[in-house]
């Protein structure tokens, strides 16, 4: 098809971002092996298509955590993204509001949670746990104050993974106005606002009590894990490896969903990411028991190349895409693909 948006997209990002910036968005840890894997993860799944089945009308619709989505696209949490675009994460609020998407921001986001709020977005925080707990409670308050419907934990990262830069780094050319604006003055001075180490099942509770919100725990690889974290009071397991940003060679996210929704999928919602780049990579997740799919490094070219047009259009392009494939798979409903649907290679 011409004039495709979803072709080629990092190809055409790199061209109008800063070489540290585009080098900052598509690192991986150390050697990058995870992040170079990832794709490839969700295509060494084969489809076996049903026939015989209405296909008429295709339905996308999904709920999650109490809230109905026209698509099971989600944008996934990033930083810098108004080093992308101007607007940055307003933008990005923007194209899910019109595309019905959940957003989630990063507590590392360079526009107030009052702007991303303001745009209609339903919005969901992503955060890490300080080290001194009562450290993060102003951003906690503040979120909640600003419609945030849900807080994501990230619990992969009580430090974050070496990278390995080749010239200038992106912290040498960002501008501190990309970062970190709703945290309060003088926030990272202290040795208890860093990352907390000890991070642990008491803390999932901890932060649903504490602000009524429902948790989401991400980067959950292993099935032990995430029966911990349900039981801690989690309302939904994010399977990711952070897009390959924290330990090296460690196992894509779609090898390890299956046996994550085999586990804990008929007590809570279960979402994926990493590597998904084309509708054939979300029904393949869908199809192993993913409520939804989040994307990461495509929502940051889409927004460096047209900011909310192109985020829209991306989010707009793999939900046409993701129809026409459930059709010729013979599976009409998105929230309901047969496990039968797909083999793995």
């Amino acid at each position: 098809m011409a004039d495709r948006f979803t072709e080629d997209l990092e190809e055409r990002a790199a061209r109008v971002l800063s070489e540290p910036v585009h080098r900052y968005f598509r690192q991986g840890a150390r050697r990058g092996i995870s992040a170079a894997e990832a794709p490839a993860g969700w295509e060494r799944y084969r489809f076996l298509p049903h026939v015989l089945r209405d296909v008429t009308d295709v339905d996308l619709t999904t709920t999650l955590l109490g809230s109905d989505f026209r698509t099971p696209f989600g944008i996934a949490p990033t930083t810098l993204q108004r080093a992308a675009h101007p607007d940055g994460e307003v933008a990005t609020a923007g194209a899910a509001a019109q595309a019905g998407a959940p957003m989630v921001l990063s507590s590392n986001a360079g526009s107030t949670f009052e702007d991303v709020g303001a745009t209609g977005a339903a919005w969901w925080l992503q955060l890490y746990v300080t080290a001194d707990r009562p450290s993060c409670v102003p951003v906690l308050e503040r979120a909640v104050a600003a419609g945030a419907r849900a807080l994501v934990l990230t619990a992969d990262t009580p430090v974050v993974g070496t990278k390995h830069d080749e010239g200038p780094s992106v912290w040498d050319v960002v501008d501190p106005g990309w970062l970190r604006v709703n945290f309060p003055p003088g926030y990272g001075e202290r040795p208890g606002d860093s990352k907390a180490t000890d991070l642990g099942p008491q803390d999932v509770h901890w932060l649903a009590e504490s602000t009524g919100l429902p948790v989401v725990v991400k980067g959950v690889l292993r099935p032990e894990d995430a029966r911990r974290c349900v039981e801690a009071g989690a309302s939904a397991i994010w399977v990711s490896n952070h897009g390959g940003r924290q330990l090296d060679q460690t196992a894509a996210t779609a090898d390890c969903l299956a046996d994550v929704v085999a586990e804990v999928g008929e007590e809570a919602e279960v979402y994926a990411d990493g590597g998904v780049r084309t509708a054939r990579h979300a029904l393949a997740a869908l199809a192993l028991g993913a409520r939804a799919v989040f994307l990461g490094r495509p929502v940051l070219y889409a927004l460096a190349l047209d900011g909310e047009k192109g985020v829209l259009r991306l989010l707009t392009e793999l939900a046409q895409d993701l129809e026409a494939d459930l059709k010729v798979a013979g599976c009409p409903v998105a929230s309901n693909v047969p496990r039968d649907l797909v083999r793995r290679t």
